[in-house]
């Protein structure tokens, strides 16, 4: 269907169930705030590859953090709970552990599901760690670091997808900009892959059996003469907005949001793959998103 400029094709974006964590950092000053969450989320695009996906969920005032700092909310994702909590925990252990000043609280704490946290990064302590409740405090060379003891894990979505067809890479890197700025400030959801756009798609599967998944090809300009091509007549380039929640309503608005903000452009057509179920089971219609 045509909506503006950009052709909306009535595809479904094939979304799975996640679990997901939240954490909040805080730090003395803008500098280290980001210092410690540019750090903490490195190398966490995606699970194919990474040990989860993991991106600023929204910046935070002094007066929204438990320790009135500047402060951020980090969402990270994972298939499993036990899994997930690992992950966050050697990240923090490498980067908020170092990182000066830098402080993390649990950003689920009412969740019922639990994954440990400080239980792992107490043992950096030496044997000088205490525990009061749920907070573990270690002795560093600054003074004292704490963490919580566990954290909560919740039950969101992931793998919200739109592909932006541009005729040009400057026509599609543009709606790509306005889509991930639509995204940026959003509650509920993170968009992991740098900058918030994906140039490199893939599709379940390999003709590899070491890989879980490879290039959709299907959806690679420069192949659309010797595959089956899914790419409308003209596109020269594509790029990939993925978008992670806690929940299937955040997703939903937040890949909304990207949709207007790539449709005021030029661009020629959006989509969504198609992995013909083997992805997820919660079906985005783009045409419900209009």
């Amino acid at each position: 269907m045509a909506n503006g400029a950009a052709v909306v094709v009535d595809a479904n974006a094939e979304a799975f169930a996640a679990r997901y964590a939240r954490l909040l950092i805080t730090a003395a000053d803008e500098h280290w705030l980001a210092a410690a969450v540019t750090s903490l989320c490195g190398y966490g695009a995606s699970v194919i590859g990474c040990d989860c996906e993991i991106a600023v969920e929204r910046s935070l005032a002094a007066d929204e953090t438990p320790d009135g700092r500047p402060g951020a909310a980090v969402l990270a994702f994972g298939f499993r709970a036990e899994a997930l909590g690992k992950a966050v925990a050697n990240r923090a252990g490498q980067t908020l552990l170092t990182c000066p000043t830098a402080a993390v609280f649990d950003g689920l704490p009412e969740a019922k599901d639990r994954a440990p946290f400080g239980n792992y990064l107490r043992y950096f302590g030496d044997g000088y760690e205490r525990r009061d409740g749920n907070t573990w405090t270690l002795p560093v060379m600054e003074g004292e670091v704490s963490f919580p003891a566990t954290v909560g894990v919740g039950h969101g979505v992931a793998g919200g997808v739109l592909l932006l067809c541009g005729r040009d890479q400057a026509e599609a890197l543009a709606a790509a900009r306005r889509a991930a700025d639509a995204v940026r400030d959003l509650p509920g959801v993170i968009t992991p892959f740098p900058g918030g756009v994906c140039r490199s798609g893939s599709k379940v599967g390999s003709r590899y059996k070491r890989l879980v998944a490879s290039t959709n090809e299907a959806y690679c300009p420069t192949l659309k003469d010797e595959v089956e091509t899914q790419l409308p007549a003209g596109t020269g380039c594509v790029y990939e907005i993925v978008v992670d929640g806690v929940d299937e309503a955040a997703v939903r608005a937040a890949m909304r949001a990207a949709l207007q903000a790539a449709m005021a452009g030029d661009l020629l057509a959006i989509t969504a793959p198609s992995y013909g179920g083997k992805l997820g089971k919660v079906a985005i219609a783009l045409s419900e998103l209009l």
